[in-house]
């Protein structure tokens, strides 16, 4: 009897020690998303809890069309909703709950809500939901045979020049070596190039690479990549092929100085340009002068008029307020003070009367 009691005690015990082991073997299955309603209409909701990401991790939801959670979403963000997506952060468990408006996805279901890291390392996880109403179709076959694979780290590569720094359209290429794994050539790939500036979602852009991969093959893959002119900051270039991001590289790009300089220059020069034309009209509406003379600066200095030799000597100059005329006894009277005769002169004769 004792022996019997032991076993449930002895199992009770081992399962409280498994217990926490079970927690951690279910999160290194990697992230999942599960919903509170399978089928949803436009209009309502449904709720999406999340479990195994990375604590403190910002995602975006999306109900994405022309998807399954195997083949993931066929065509990128342009099959999805995005306009009616949500984001979440995820809380120290790397679990989350959101609630997120169902919508119809610009192209025709199977249909699944999409959840995917904006930040930080590339991680997704999808699950089903058919909206009601929406209608459906067929995924496009599947490729078998040729696969691509990505060989070597991706990188960006050339420089801006002068125009760049006036506000012309950044571009780089970006480089990687695909390989191909699979069983048969792969001719013609087509990639698709995304950039996108901060948290927004990427831009893509569909880029065909010439040239064909055998069995076991690589090659360098060359692609051009240019943003909108006045582009700057920090920008993510992804890399997807078949639906899926395969690479993504940062990208910082610098600002354009020189714009910034010709508005400078044009806050300078401009109102310096108005500053003399008023000026011109001032001096041009300036009123006239009694008689209809203007108002003009006379020179420093005038020059004399020449003199002939036979007009005589030149008159002594005279003060102003002090001319012959105004001299006491008349214009023969003296210009200067009385004074005595000069002791030289010959003295003057008097008469001799009788003594």
């Amino acid at each position: 009897m004792r022996g019997s009691a032991r076993i449930p005690a002895l199992a009770a015990v081992l399962a409280l020690l498994l217990l926490p082991l079970t927690g951690p073997a279910a999160a290194a299955d990697g992230p999942a998303v599960k919903l509170s309603a399978s089928q949803a209409g436009t209009g309502g909701s449904v709720t999406a809890r999340g479990s195994g990401w990375r604590p403190g991790t910002l995602l975006m939801l999306l109900i994405c069309g022309r998807a399954t959670p195997s083949r993931g979403v066929i065509g990128g963000t342009n099959s999805c909703a995005n306009g009616d997506g949500r984001a979440v952060t995820t809380d120290t468990r790397g679990s989350f709950t959101r609630k997120l408006p169902v919508a119809e996805p610009p192209v025709p279901c199977p249909c699944v809500v999409h959840v995917a890291t904006v930040t930080g390392a590339k991680a997704e996880a999808d699950a089903v939901l058919q909206v009601a109403g929406h209608p459906v179709a067929p995924l496009p076959a599947e490729t078998s045979g040729g696969r691509l694979s990505i060989l070597s780290d991706t990188r960006l590569t050339g420089s801006g020049g002068v125009l760049t720094w006036f506000g012309a359209p950044p571009a780089r290429t970006l480089e990687f070596t695909a390989g191909n794994v699979g069983t048969t050539p792969v001719k013609d790939p087509v990639f698709r190039v995304g950039t996108a500036h901060g948290v927004f979602a990427p831009q893509w852009d569909e880029q065909q690479w010439h040239g064909t991969l055998a069995p076991g093959g690589k090659a360098l893959v060359r692609l051009p990549v240019e943003l909108s002119a006045g582009a700057h900051g920090d920008y993510t270039v992804s890399l997807g092929y078949q639906g899926k991001v395969i690479a993504e590289q940062p990208w910082g790009v610098d600002r354009p100085w020189g714009v910034t300089l010709f508005w400078l220059l044009l806050c300078l020069v401009v109102p310096a340009a108005l500053f003399r034309a008023g000026m011109a009209v001032v001096d041009r509406v300036r009123p006239r002068r009694p008689g209809g003379v203007r108002h003009r600066r006379l020179p420093r200095s005038l020059p004399r008029p020449a003199r002939s030799r036979a007009s005589g000597p030149e008159p002594a100059p005279t003060l102003p307020w002090f001319t012959q005329d105004s001299v006491p006894g008349g214009p023969a009277g003296r210009l200067s003070a009385p004074h005595h005769d000069s002791p030289t002169s010959p003295p003057t004769p008097t008469p001799k009367g009788p003594t």
